[in-house]
């Protein structure tokens, strides 16, 4: 279980904020979520980590304002839950292809800037529920919410916008947020 958070580096990242899923994976999350603790809503992430955020001047936020708005909004929906190798359970959004553009269009901009800092080879669109140390943990972890979320899913929701989120603060929070078009 997560436990009283840890003091956070000084970090940022840009995340799609599903507030809409909190119901069901709030609680999971506020436990087994070291984000979650720290203040990190639930999120689908798109690049992570980015800049330092004392390296964030108003020149970087022009350029992903105008990254995000060569985007147009789109509908999706959590259906699906999924393992990674390891003990981390997520939720898969539906279609994962917009988010994944999202993602390799702010690497682009910003190519010093790989997703996960270049530690895994694919971009895997999720929502984090669990993360765990403890394989037979987290499989129980698993059933638990297969059978609280079956009737509750799917959450459909609709990207509007992309949040900068840093923790300058000691915890997440949003510095701002980009419209998509």
């Amino acid at each position: 279980m997560i436990g009283e958070a840890a003091r956070l580096p000084i970090e940022s990242g840009l995340v799609v904020l599903v507030p809409q899923a909190e119901f069901l994976v709030g609680p999971l999350r506020a436990k087994y979520d070291f984000s979650a603790a720290a203040g990190m809503a639930a999120h689908i992430t798109l690049l992570y980590p980015f800049k330092p955020p004392d390296e964030i001047d108003e020149a970087v936020i022009e350029k992903l304002a105008r990254c995000f708005a060569t985007f147009q909004e789109f509908d999706f929906s959590l259906i699906t839950t999924r393992r990674f190798p390891g003990p981390v359970l997520y939720l898969a959004p539906e279609p994962d292809e917009p988010f994944r553009r999202l993602t390799f269009a702010i690497w682009d901009c910003f190519p010093t800037t790989p997703p996960y800092g270049g530690k895994y080879p694919n971009v895997v669109p999720h929502l984090t529920i669990a993360e765990l140390a403890d394989e037979r943990r987290i499989e129980h972890i698993a059933a638990e919410f297969a059978r609280t979320a079956q009737d509750k899913l799917p959450i459909r929701g609709t990207v509007t916008e992309v949040a900068l989120m840093d923790t300058q603060s000691g915890r997440w929070q949003l510095r701002t947020a980009f419209p998509l078009r």
